[in-house]
């Protein structure tokens, strides 16, 4: 009996150490067949402003919560970005705003800090039948000056048929994220929120009143000394 236990027990183990090496070699891996290049095509051109002001990018954290956010496409081998979804983010904000001549060439010489967080980047989870590309975002814009921030939200999307051949499979899901990313940042760099927060945050503090302008100082008064007279030139007259 304790034999067969015996048995029972490393047929057990061994049927898990077969598994183990399957589904290692099912999880899909970047390769150069199987990575694409997300970025835009061609910057988008902000909103204009009414008073000048320059951008900069603090930083661009991703809040996704993916454990694998460079795994954009799972079946068929996968499909994965060339670089973390951050730094396409980061480019295609700075790409923009530099074409916009908003774009400050550090942080010291900025009005207007902007910290990105991303919360989505690439396809949805409930795609179905189709490609539903999905970039979104919120960016905390923050005034070095007074330390005051306000919250800009925006997301952008596209949709597309899914295709048969791997090769159409990574160019759809590539041309699907392009097009949500710049409409992502489009409806950032054109929204009324950012335009508001703008005003707000760049209104020049009031000036310090004038101290009161002191009176004109008055010229001494000089006193002229009388002469007097003895009493001998008195009764001469």
């Amino acid at each position: 009996m304790r034999l067969l236990r015996a048995r029972s027990v490393f047929a057990v183990l061994g049927l898990g150490c077969a598994l183990v090496p399957t589904a290692n070699a099912d999880e899909p891996k970047p390769k150069p067949e199987n990575t694409i290049k997300v970025s835009l095509a061609e910057p988008v051109t902000p909103q204009t402003f009414p008073q000048p002001v320059k951008f900069y990018i603090a930083d661009v954290t991703d809040r996704s919560g993916n454990p694998q956010p460079m795994l954009v496409y799972r079946p068929r081998g996968g499909v994965f970005l060339d670089r973390q979804p951050t730094e396409i983010a980061r480019e295609a904000l700075e790409m923009s705003l530099k074409s916009a001549g908003l774009l400050a060439a550090g942080k010291d010489s900025s009005d207007l800090l902007l910290s990105v967080y991303l919360f989505h980047f690439g396809l949805a989870n409930d795609s179905g039948m189709d490609f539903f590309g999905k970039v979104e975002f919120a960016i905390t814009v923050k005034s070095p000056k007074t330390g005051k921030s306000q919250q800009v939200s925006a997301s952008g999307t596209s949709i597309a048929g899914r295709a048969i051949l791997k090769k159409n499979i990574q160019k759809n899901v590539e041309d699907n994220i392009e097009r949500a990313l710049g409409d992502a940042v489009r409806n950032f760099l054109r929204s009324a929120k950012l335009r508001q927060a703008v005003q707000e945050l760049t209104v020049p503090a009031p000036d310090a009143p004038a101290p009161p302008a002191e009176a004109p100082a008055k010229p001494p008064v000089t006193t002229i000394p009388r002469t007097v007279e003895s009493r001998d030139s008195m009764k001469r007259r």
